[in-house]
């Protein structure tokens, strides 16, 4: 994917909007969904606090991460080595076997939906779905088809499960109040959502496009601001309205099977056979921007490794290797393996607050990284809290994955 450091400001606008669907959307893949809709069952309308929760910290990480990044004019993990001799390599390589792993998920989640949509075999809709991904970073403009395929499914995912929130008939006010005051708080939930929202890849996808876009130093602040709180909200409001869809199904009394496929029957359960197909579409189009989420941010830590995939050709069949990879795995074992889709989620929880250490430090004690631009004193104190609380996470859930593999 060729960087484009002098692009003009249309192009750029439109790389911006796609920066912010990368990261709304690479936020709500597969994995979201089913937990989502596990915790709702679980919690009725109580979730909806663990729903502010995960919003909020998203605020925080994404908010300190886009400017960091953006300003310095440095990847992640080019800003991890200048502070720390190694810590990028470090980074890098978590990122990269946490996104290859989790790719297998989002290819067997694309699988899944064309299933539920259009009735096709899993393996031949993942495989579709990896030749549309590889495709896309195939041809030659390969950001600009990205940005493209992320906007369109992005709005397509809300509009469809904006349609089954009003037909579920939540009860809005009470979600309105359990959003503040909470009936019961499950802490476990929280640390699941945002492990698996913000964490990983996720947490550098939308600052790295906005890197390669050009949109680089002090000068784009207000630009890269209003980019990360569009893509906050976007992502919020995504959030909400899958969680309001599925809480209008629970409170009218169905019982929600979550050993088996509960998103599918709360959406069969609100809207009959369209609702199912919605759901298809919505799983579909979850899981494919995933897949160009996971393989695009991935592969940007690569250089970490070999400076060649930097940019341009070189990159992009770097990224058409690492779907084409994923989905062979997925093709071959038929499922994601999920021993090691609890490793890699163990990794993601450890991959947020590693690398949000670092950068916050360089915004505090590093200026030359940031080009002299004094950053703010309100951002960083946030910062500092919410890495705390990523540390407690991190090592909770570290702790949480070794118990399962040892077991």
């Amino acid at each position: 994917m060729t960087t484009e450091l002098t692009t003009p400001a249309r192009t750029r606008r439109t790389a911006l909007i796609g920066a912010i669907f990368l990261m709304a959307t690479s936020a709500i893949g597969p994995g979201f969904i089913t937990q989502t809709t596990t915790f709702t069952a679980k919690l009725g309308a109580a979730f909806a606090f663990g729903i502010l929760m995960s919003i909020l910290v998203d605020f925080v990480v994404q908010m300190n991460i886009w400017r960091i990044v953006s300003i310095s004019g440095r990847r992640a993990h080019e800003i991890a080595n200048a502070v720390v001799p190694g810590a990028g390599h470090l980074l890098a390589a978590l990122v990269i076997l946490g996104g290859l792993v989790f790719n297998i998920g989002n290819v067997a989640g694309s699988g899944l939906g064309l299933n539920a949509a259009l009735g096709l075999d899993p393996k031949l809709g993942g495989a579709i779905s990896a030749l549309i991904g590889i495709v896309i970073f195939a041809v030659k403009r390969a950001g600009m088809a990205m940005d493209r395929l992320l906007i369109v499914l992005g709005l397509v995912m809300i509009g469809l499960t904006l349609y089954v929130a009003i037909v579920s008939g939540p009860p809005v006010g009470t979600a309105l109040q359990q959003t503040v005051l909470p009936d019961d708080i499950d802490f476990a939930a929280i640390t699941t959502i945002v492990g698996g929202t913000v964490g990983g890849y996720i947490t550098y996808s939308g600052a790295h496009r906005l890197l390669d876009s050009g949109t680089a130093g002090p000068e784009h602040v207000r630009e890269v601001t209003r980019g990360a709180l569009t893509g906050i909200a976007v992502t919020g409001l995504m959030r909400f309205l899958l969680f309001l869809a599925i809480l209008g199904v629970v409170a009218g009394g169905v019982a929600l099977d979550t050993s088996g496929n509960a998103t599918a029957q709360a959406f069969r359960s609100a809207a009959g056979e369209f609702g199912e197909r919605a759901f298809g579409i919505v799983l579909w189009a979850a899981a494919i921007t995933s897949v160009v989420g996971a393989a695009f941010t991935s592969v940007s830590f690569f250089n970490a490794f070999s400076p060649k995939l930097t940019a341009g050709r070189p990159r992009a069949w770097a990224t058409v290797a690492f779907i084409a990879v994923s989905a062979g795995i997925y093709l071959l074992i038929g499922t994601a393996p999920s021993a090691l889709l609890v490793f890699a989620g163990g990794f993601n929880g450890l991959i947020l607050p590693i690398g949000f250490t670092i950068l916050l430090y360089a915004a505090w004690r590093r200026r030359e990284l940031l080009k002299g631009y004094a950053y703010p004193a309100w951002l960083l104190v946030l910062g500092a809290a919410v890495a705390a609380l990523t540390w407690y996470m991190g090592i909770t859930s570290a702790r949480t994955i070794f118990d399962y593999l040892a077991g």
